[in-house]
């Protein structure tokens, strides 16, 4: 686990994220204490449980980009998970507890990546003998039904050792092309296996192929690529052969027990609100008893194994427009001991998403449009322009937070972005505070702005 203290956290959110300084330290906290329980007695490691963080805030404002770069920081298995979907157990929905095997999921798949890039050598060497077989000797013979089944591979015919030194000397010519890249281009046929889509049981997250098991071996299809492709698709098949899956399994099971984060968002909308029984309230508090054991600390059990929940770091979100942090069920209030209140956007906080986070608005459009030869200059009157009106529109309409800035420069740049082609020479476009007003003209007016900004 990466060791980086609170202020070394927020310094690296601070490349991504503008404002909303009680949030960051808020997490930053957090993780910081899973590092100080790692290096505690077992004894007392056990006693020690993380202090899930509610997030109160309007929409666009960070929440769910806190906690994503937060689990990207250090490595973390991360889920995001809206309350909305998940409905009290005897109603149509998704039960709760597919969150901890999602999460699951994303631990393995992290933790086989790794695996599978320590194995990546031996793997490179097993696939430049696949694709020099695939060159010099293709499968031409039809498997049997019963082998197939069975899972055996048919038995090629024995050469005359005359052939074998010509097939021979052939191979290592093609294998020193390909070590050469001389063949990249070249198409040549393999057999992959075939991967269906997962059908689910109705109410259930069980795979209709997970229950058959290994009853039948996987199917295989006949692909025409190009070496380079065929490369690529056998050091993939390679490094997962070459990978303990059992092991994979086991530390995923370790990490997303230890370093998982789950983000609920949305939780305002399972809040109790009305005064009946009756309606569309009827399931709210249903969900929340059933979230409750999960953020309480239980053991979930999936295919892979008992996963237990009591040091899953969780955070929860909502805008509590309608629905008040109180209407939650007290034991569910209890389960979250840190809140932080998430500020609405001002205007110098659009101006500063603009142009400073590593993955600024403005970066990215610049990039996008260079790809056709096009380069963008935004002068500082143009970027307090764009500022200042998804400032205003998100005072008169709905207030939408960030996202109104991708909204306002595509409609900014939506001449320039549907006449550029890239058959011509760069071109370098000035934009100020003018071009804005001019291309901006008929959404100024606050009264028609929600036809064209949404």
């Amino acid at each position: 686990m990466l060791n980086m203290t609170p202020k070394e956290i927020v310094a690296s959110l601070d490349r991504y994220i503008i404002g909303q300084d009680d949030g960051k330290r808020a997490v930053a906290i957090a993780l910081r204490n899973r590092y100080r329980r790692a290096q505690l007695s077992d004894a007392l490691r056990q006693e020690v449980e993380p202090k899930n963080i509610l997030m109160v805030g309007p929409t666009g404002v960070g929440k769910t980009e806190i906690a994503r770069r937060l689990a990207k920081l250090v490595d973390a298995p991360f889920i995001k998970v809206e309350a909305t979907k998940f409905t009290e157990v005897g109603y149509v929905g998704r039960d709760v507890e597919s969150i901890i095997r999602d999460l699951l999921e994303a631990a393995i798949r992290m933790v086989k990546q790794e695996h599978m890039q320590g194995v990546q050598g031996a793997a490179r060497v097993n696939a430049e003998d696949r694709l020099v077989d695939a060159i010099v000797n293709p499968q031409k013979r039809t498997a049997n039904p019963i082998d197939i089944l069975l899972g055996n591979k048919p038995r090629e015919p024995q050469l005359e050792p005359a052939e074998q030194d010509r097939v021979n000397r052939n191979r290592e010519e093609m294998r020193q092309k390909l070590r050469e890249g001389k063949l990249e281009g070249h198409i040549v046929e393999i057999e992959v296996e075939e991967t269906m889509p997962g059908s689910e049981i109705p109410g259930t997250d069980i795979k209709i192929q997970d229950m058959m098991g290994t009853i039948l071996p996987p199917k295989k299809k006949k692909r025409k690529v190009k070496i380079s492709e065929a490369r690529r698709i056998f050091e993939q098949e390679e490094a997962s052969n070459l990978i303990d899956m059992d092991a994979v399994y086991q530390e995923a099971i370790e990490r997303a027990e230890q370093h998982g984060i789950v983000f609920i968002d949305e939780i305002d909308k399972i809040a109790g609100r009305s005064q009946g029984g009756n309606g569309p309230d009827v399931s709210r508090e249903g969900v929340q008893r059933d979230i409750l054991p999960i953020v309480e600390g239980s053991t979930v059990n999936t295919k892979y194994g008992p996963v237990k929940t009591d040091f899953i770091l969780f955070i929860a979100a909502g805008a509590f427009h309608v629905a008040k942090v109180t209407d939650l069920i007290p034991e569910l209030q209890g389960r979250f001991p840190v809140r932080v209140a998430l500020k609405p956007l001002n205007r110098d906080d659009f101006r500063r998403i603009l142009t400073q986070p590593d993955n600024a608005v403005i970066k990215q459009y610049s990039a996008l449009l260079e790809v056709d030869n096009i380069r963008i200059h935004f002068e500082d009157s143009a970027l307090d322009a764009i500022a200042d009106m998804a400032f205003a529109v998100n005072e008169n309409q709905e207030n939408i937070g960030a996202r109104r800035l991708g909204s306002i420069l595509e409609k900014l740049l939506e001449d320039i972005s549907f006449n550029a082609s890239g058959d011509h020479p760069m071109t370098d476009v000035n934009i100020d505070a003018q071009y804005v007003l001019d291309h901006m003209r008929d959404v100024t007016d606050q009264r028609d702005m929600s036809k064209h900004i949404i």
